[in-house]
């Protein structure tokens, strides 16, 4: 896991966001999946039950981490300034990878909204 302790502006910047974004999206849809085949909940229940709460939890913590890494990244573009090939260099990767990251956490919570209405076992 040192891949995940890069410095902002580091090229493995740009992969991280979204490979956690896919972990993400393979645990909520994978633990729907089991949760439900092990322990469904009652349908009269509606999206109000232990399933949908504990993947909204993940995707909140999720969807937070990675705003919190796009502010990172962001903040550390600013930070960068100069001419040089190599600075320029560390402020296009901090840049996008601060869009990729916001777009991941963007995506995160569009992706769990509907678990606000809908029942995870239907």
């Amino acid at each position: 896991m040192r891949w995940l302790r890069q410095p902002p502006g580091h090229p493995v910047q740009l992969a991280t966001g979204l490979t956690l974004w896919f972990v993400w999206l393979c645990l909520v849809y994978g633990g729907a999946a089991v949760a439900c085949a092990v322990v469904p909940p009652p349908a009269q229940v509606g999206p109000w039950n232990g399933v949908n709460a504990t993947l909204l939890g993940l995707s909140a913590l999720f969807a937070a981490g990675f705003a919190w890494a796009a502010l990172r990244q962001a903040r550390a573009a600013r930070r960068l300034q100069g001419c040089a090939p190599a600075q320029r260099r560390q402020r296009f990767f901090a840049s996008a990878a601060a869009a990729l990251h916001g777009v991941a956490a963007v995506s995160t919570v569009v992706v769990a909204l509907p678990l606000l209405v809908l029942s995870p076992c239907v």
